[in-house]
């Protein structure tokens, strides 16, 4: 690995006052001691684990301290420096690291995973690199409150290999969004060197590409790091834009201690020794007595002292205790729906495609803070056209065209939201939403149980078949998302139920997946209100009643059901819309089943962990009592969806509905 730059061995004044030179010496040499503390109850088994900083501190402490203390920063799981010089109470990192209450997580999660927006600081999950599209998202925040804000957001050399590193910077450079992406290349992510990582010389060569600044600095030199994050900050502030640092460094310690070092070759480490970022920072100001032996020795003795109290105060802390009940309510950020009625009688007759498009509408013009996102959303109108015209109406700040980068899209999102903003997300189709799966599961779905910080996103999700439009636009796939805590999954059937449940999911503060079948759009129609509504969440409808026995469905099904009852008007059936399915409507699920004693769950999706599935158990365990048969599934085939007509029609689960009627009626 080669080193960069030799400007520690010359005089750090660079016009910097002697304060401002003893306070980046001060702020590296603190969380440096804290870490040698660290290492020490490492060994002595008092704590489980942890990543090393040790010899990068530079970086931290000097991007962190040129920074305003109401910008956010985005660090990883060896940036100590960053919470340190956001002057976090050492007690409460412990704590933290401790997994005790008086930490930011209630013991939910480990070391530097969280945020505060106290200290404007949002933490990384175990992938790293999506925390970059939650900046891209703190930074259109500042863009459209005109705060003159910016955000800067850590990656490892490591982390520029993911899809999220990429996608991130490239909506950053498409929408001039004012986010420094820091990269401290450090030679190896865990064991890989970059020589396996990359073929570009630098990693700062390849913002060429996305069409941004990029430049590479010595990470091991605090004043280079603090003048350069400061110029560039200042800079970006007056004319907002993405700018790609590199910051060349090295880790002296493993990737975590269990890890070890034995692949790195050790002439490096005696090459980098010469470049510790503490050591010659302190040699320096010493020579140029800035320092004194006097003053250094006072300021380790302070620090050491912080420490062991802090130490104490931390240790002296209860264990958490579990409580299931309040493990389940952090889950979402409370939220008490307050349905909203029509305020008049004003009705027309529209799609379904058009009541979504008409919540949108009256969203934006009720909500000055939400965002839409998608691709083709703004002056195409999106490919449903559920977005027409709206553009004319909010602008393109507020009514957003995106590049093909759904990880990114959604973690601006979850940006959007710490920054005070709604947002609506369109998947131009369902399916697509695999490329932002990652996102959606462990970043929208755990940010509020974790660290109290909810996800003010709807995710809108144009979904199902009957379109012929085979296996990768026809995909059912809520089921994937029902399973997952702190998700909300809603999914209607008719054009009202769509206007007032989208209506409702954007007024809730939690993330939530809304289901919209494609082959709906334009086939339902009703007479709906013009006026601003909701419709409860959790709630279920009936759209038939009957005596026989009970179908209960969501989405297509409900028409496939209604058809049904139509043309064999000889059942008589309780048809159950669940239009929530998470979560789902149990007490409606338990007034059918006592009243009709047989049950039939009919849905798209395929068989196998459907949501029936989850159905069919809640039944079978708490109302088994009132079946007179077995609680029954309808589902589409176990295979991918097929493209011809006549695949597709024998793929579907409308297809097995009568039979299946016809098994659990003659039980």
């Amino acid at each position: 690995m080669e080193l960069v730059g030799t400007s520690q061995l010359r005089s750090p004044r660079k016009g910097l006052s002697a304060q401002k030179l003893i306070e980046l010496y001060t702020g590296m040499l603190r969380p440096r001691m804290i870490e040698e503390k660290m290492l020490l109850l490492l060994r002595q088994g008092k704590v489980s684990k942890w990543f090393s900083g040790i010899g990068q501190e530079a970086i931290a402490v000097g991007s962190t301290m040129a920074l305003e203390r109401d910008e956010y920063i985005l660090p990883l799981h060896r940036n100590l420096g960053v919470f340190t010089s956001r002057e976090i109470p050492l007690e409460r990192l412990l704590a933290q690291w401790q997994g005790t209450l008086g930490g930011f997580t209630k013991g939910r999660d480990r070391s530097f995973h969280f945020g505060t927006n106290e200290f404007h600081i949002v933490g990384m999950i175990s992938h790293l690199g999506p925390q970059m599209g939650v900046a891209d998202g703190i930074a259109l925040s500042e863009l459209l409150k005109k705060s003159g804000k910016l955000a800067l957001v850590y990656s490892g050399e490591g982390g520029t290999s993911e899809g999220d590193f990429h996608e991130s910077i490239n909506v950053a450079a498409v929408w001039n969004l004012p986010v420094i992406f820091l990269v401290e290349n450090n030679g190896y992510a865990l064991s890989t060197p970059t020589s396996e990582q990359f073929r570009c010389k630098r990693i700062a060569d390849k913002a060429a590409g996305f069409g941004i600044e990029g430049l590479t600095i010595d990470g091991n030199n605090i004043v280079d790091v603090y003048e350069t994050v400061s110029a560039l900050a200042a800079s970006i502030r007056k004319n907002p834009r993405p700018v790609l640092l590199e910051c060349m460094t090295f880790r002296m310690r493993g990737h975590e201690e269990a890890s070890g070092t034995k692949y790195v070759p050790k002439e490096l480490f005696a090459e980098w020794e010469k470049k510790d970022p503490l050591n010659t920072f302190e040699k320096r100001l010493l020579a140029d007595k800035i320092l004194s032996p006097d003053r250094v020795r006072q300021e380790r003795e302070r620090i050491a002292a912080d420490i062991e109290r802090a130490v104490d105060v931390a240790f002296a802390e209860a264990p958490v205790e579990a409580s299931a009940q309040q493990e389940l309510e952090d889950v979402y950020r409370p939220h008490t729906q307050k349905v909203v009625a029509p305020q008049s009688d004003r009705v027309s007759k529209r799609r379904f495609v058009d009541a979504i498009g008409d919540a949108l509408k009256l969203a934006m013009q009720r909500h000055s803070n939400l965002v839409l996102m998608g691709q083709d959303i703004a002056e195409y109108g999106g490919v449903f056209k559920v977005t027409e015209g709206l553009v004319e109406q909010f602008g393109r700040e507020r009514v957003r065209n995106t590049p093909l980068c759904e990880s990114a899209i959604v973690g601006t999102g979850l940006g959007l939201s710490i920054g005070g903003f709604k947002s609506v997300v369109e998947m131009q189709f369902a399916d697509f939403v695999t490329c932002g799966f990652n996102q959606i599961v462990n970043n929208l779905a755990k940010v509020h149980y974790r660290w109290g910080q909810n996800a003010d996103v709807v995710v809108r999700m144009p979904t199902g078949a009957g379109t012929g439009a085979g296996p990768f636009h026809s995909q059912s796939n809520e089921a994937w998302f029902i399973k997952t805590p702190g998700l909300k999954v809603i999914y209607p059937a008719f054009p009202s139920d769509a206007k007032g449940l989208l209506l409702a999911a954007i007024e809730d503060p939690n993330p939530v997946m809304f289901f919209e079948h494609k082959l709906l759009y334009r086939s339902v129609q009703e007479d709906i209100s013009d006026d601003y509504y909701t419709v409860e969440i959790g709630k279920g409808r009936f759209v038939a009643r009957g005596e026989q026995a009970s179908i209960i469905t969501y989405g297509s099904g409900v028409h496939w059901a209604l058809e049904f009852l139509k043309a064999h008007p000889e059942y008589s059936l309780d048809v159950l819309d669940l239009r929530t399915l998470q979560p789902f409507d149990r007490e409606a699920i338990r007034e059918t089943v006592a009243k009709t004693n047989r049950v039939l769950i009919l849905h798209e999706d395929t068989l196998c962990a459907g949501l029936g599935a989850e159905l069919a158990a809640f039944i079978s365990q708490d109302l088994f009592t009132h079946l007179d048969a077995p609680v029954m599934r309808c589902a589409s085939l176990e295979t991918p969806i097929p493209f011809c007509a006549a695949l597709e029609k024998n793929f579907l689960a409308k297809a097995y509905l009568e039979e299946n009627l016809k098994k659990l009626l003659a039980f």
